[in-house]
């Protein structure tokens, strides 16, 4: 194998395992770009990222620009003189400067199935879609949005029980492996870019927080793909008593006919839908910790007969 000198552009715990297995593999870290620390926590702190601090405990240099637009920031990085750059979940625009910049371009590691699920949000919007499947695709960049040429891809199936969190760590371990693989291959002369298809492009657009409010009126297996798809970020929820009600996991049950949506069916937290019902199974309520439905209803109790409110800017 013969050792590339990179640079890493990533800034979230998926790119990690892309970072670990590219040093792993013997290949030469010029540097790491991650975006700017964040404030975070109770105190608002600005915290670096989960790259910059994976590659600090390593010793690699970490660069975090706000942007890579202006002409100094772009020749600083030209004069890194990599043979390549591995983007993962970095967050940031590429301009045609720094795209051209390597020898070998700017390699991506895409968490879906391209052209399907392009964009900021492929995890989660392939479960929310009901998809079987998705994966990873490691992409030759240009400067469209996720449209560049493919190398390599793998599959990861969808269950009626992924998460986004479970997703999200299968994703993250096959991607390290794929980019690893690429790599070799590109040098080797075994891959070359192929065209995504014409057909088939979708958009993964960007999570919302009132994305996470549960209408009633929607079918259970809806909304339980919406739970899945959208903890921890950015929360299912409901608003009862006065009170914003995290939902952290559930399962869609048989309904009950005639119950009009938001209806609490029993006394473990089985709420009717416009189709079936969904069973709230973990639950939290703002300032206290999470608990499953039994301990909640103890201390917050809602009978059955209860109405849930029914959302008045959603829905039908």
């Amino acid at each position: 194998m013969v050792s590339l000198r990179i640079v890493f552009m990533g800034t979230p715990p998926i790119a990690v395992p892309v970072l670990a297995a590219l040093i792993e593999a013997g290949h030469a870290i010029a540097c790491v770009y991650t975006q700017p620390p964040r404030p975070a926590g109770r105190g608002h702190r600005p915290q670096p990222s989960a790259v910059q601090r994976f590659a600090e405990e390593r010793g690699v240099v970490v660069r975090s620009p706000a942007a890579l637009k202006n002409a100094t920031e772009q020749q600083a990085f030209a004069d890194l003189g990599a043979d390549v750059a591995v983007v993962a979940a970095y967050g940031l625009i590429l301009p045609r400067a720094i795209l051209a910049a390597p020898r070998l371009g700017c390699l991506n590691v895409h968490a879906s199935l391209l052209p399907r699920w392009r964009g900021a949000a492929p995890i989660q919007r392939a479960i929310l879609a009901g998809d079987s499947e998705t994966g990873v695709t490691i992409m030759q960049m240009d400067e469209g949005l996720d449209t560049g040429a493919m190398l390599l891809c793998g599959k990861v199936p969808i269950g009626p029980r992924t998460t986004a969190e479970s997703l999200h760590d299968a994703l993250a371990a096959l991607g390290a492996r794929l980019m690893v693989e690429a790599l070799d291959g590109i040098v080797a002369g075994r891959i070359t870019p192929v065209a995504q298809p014409a057909d088939g492009a979708t958009y993964a657009k960007k999570l919302s927080r009132e994305e996470g409010r549960l209408d009633w009126r929607d079918g259970a297996a809806a909304l339980d793909r919406k739970v899945r798809a959208l903890n921890p970020w950015p929360g299912t929820w409901f608003e009862h008593a006065g009170e914003r009600i995290r939902v952290l996991a559930a399962e869609p049950v048989a309904g009950k006919a005639g119950a009009p949506p938001g209806t609490v069916l029993d006394d473990a937290a089985t709420v009717a839908c416009g189709e079936g019902a969904l069973r709230l199974t973990r639950l939290q309520r703002a300032g206290k910790g999470p608990s499953d439905a039994a301990a909640f209803l103890r201390g917050f109790p809602v009978p059955a007969g209860t109405a849930l409110a029914v959302p008045t800017d959603a829905g039908p």
